[in-house]
């Protein structure tokens, strides 16, 4: 979606008349159908779907192939896939309609919420011994948790000492499946958020706050936080403020037994090789997870999801309605940093991270969104009102280069649609 940046409102006309069309996307058509391949030839994906959506118009979805290898279900805009981190801009976004509300500060000292975070240790080196610590200089607050800059750790990112507390906590970064998939699986969740919360405080930080950009858990913190603020369990909140009213129908923390039939298949990739860890029949997303991960913890259609990222472009009012304060989107999907901050390879030079989601600047001003660990994206232009998304479900999302290929053919597609204007 990055690719969108730069297209003025004169190519909106040709864009809105070539999707009425179908022909607003024949590079990531192209894409999709080479990495699902034909009957004859099949290609290294069961299927993708990937999506454009305009101002004010519902998207324009590409779904080719099946929700598994051995499922012969149609992939469609309908099925399930486990969007993991894009969770994080969902969450992060709610904690701005409280911000918004007043009912939470953005540069709020955590411990108001959470007083068990209310004098933090830190190691001396990154990811170094657990007995060379200092005390932190700054208290953690709002805006740390939502831009990773709390100094809080992360499973799947440490490999030193602290992640084998972590893990011997429960301070997991998620589920993927009920086999144990080395590199992918952590330990036994904590048995509630509010567990998972007092078990984190007792952990050293990586980094003072507000000094590094690092991922975290904090987005998974939370979710803590705004179930002690609202007085409503996390996922009951979630659905009661953002997914009822938005008519998201197909987001979930447990698929329901009923949708079980939507799930597609989950992969590990071994080389060049997908071997299935999560299928629908005995998916571990069937059961009611240990809590509700604010970081990792979602199912959703790309349907649902787009509506979401079209709730963000629209600041805050889908079908008529409004759902969400306005500045709490526009806030939300900016540049919230701590001055200063260190950023890491992950999130490259000259972003900005805003409420769980990276965003762009200088040419991809108005970008923001994020993807998910199993091959996921979903990316919103605040300044043209584009969205644009993609979803397949292998793990890890890096072990093809299928999203660079996607973000690269999106911007020949709508490049060549500004070329046609012009």
């Amino acid at each position: 979606m990055a690719a969108a940046a730069g297209i003025g409102a004169a190519l909106m006309p040709r864009l809105a008349w070539a999707a009425a069309q179908g022909e607003s996307l024949p590079r990531v058509r192209a894409l999709v159908e080479r990495w699902t391949g034909t009957a004859d030839k099949p290609g290294v994906f069961p299927g993708l779907v990937a999506s454009l959506g305009l101002p004010g118009r519902e998207a324009e979805f590409v779904a080719r192939g099946t929700q598994g290898f051995t499922d012969g279900t149609p992939v469609s805009a309908d099925s399930l896939f486990r969007i993991y981190s894009m969770t994080k801009p969902v969450t992060g976004i709610m904690a701005m309609q409280l911000v918004t509300e007043g009912r939470l500060g953005l540069d709020q000292p955590v411990r108001d919420v959470l007083p068990k975070f209310a004098a933090m240790q830190v190691q001396d080196r990154y990811d170094g011994s657990l007995s060379a610590l200092h005390p932190a200089p700054h208290a953690i607050t709002m805006r740390h948790l939502l831009t990773h800059t709390s100094g809080l750790g992360y499973s799947i990112v440490q490999t030193g000492a602290i992640r084998e507390v972590m893990q011997a906590k429960g301070l997991a970064a998620g589920q993927v499946s009920r086999l144990k998939v080395p590199g992918l699986t952590d330990g036994v969740a904590a048995p509630s958020l509010a567990v998972f919360a007092d078990r984190l405080a007792e952990v050293p930080l990586v980094y003072d706050p507000a000094t590094h950009w690092s991922y975290s858990l904090g987005l998974d913190l939370m979710g803590r936080v705004i179930e002690v603020v609202t007085g409503r369990p996390f996922d009951v909140y979630l659905q009661e403020a953002l997914f009822e009213p938005a008519g998201m129908t197909s987001t979930f923390f447990q698929v329901p037994a009923s949708q079980g039939y939507r799930l597609t298949t989950n992969y590990a990739a071994l080389g060049e090789v997908l071997v299935p860890i999560d299928e629908p029949g005995n998916s571990v997303f069937l059961d009611r997870p240990a809590f509700a991960f604010g970081g990792s913890g979602l199912v959703s259609s790309p349907r649902d999801y787009d509506r979401f990222l079209r709730l963000l472009a629209q600041r805050g009012t889908l079908d008529g309605r409004r759902v969400l304060a306005e500045s709490a989107v526009v806030t939300g999907t900016g540049d919230l940093l701590p001055p200063g901050v260190k950023l890491a390879a992950m999130l490259p030079a000259g972003s900005g991270f805003g409420a769980g989601g990276r965003v762009g600047k200088g040419a991809e001003a108005g970008i923001f969104g994020w993807s998910g660990a199993a091959g996921t994206v979903g990316m919103v232009d605040m300044v043209r009102g584009l969205r644009s998304q993609l979803f397949a479900q292998f793990m890890p999302p890096n072990a093809f280069d299928l999203i660079p290929q996607f973000q690269t053919a999106l911007k020949a597609d709508v490049m060549a649609l500004l070329e046609t204007q012009t």
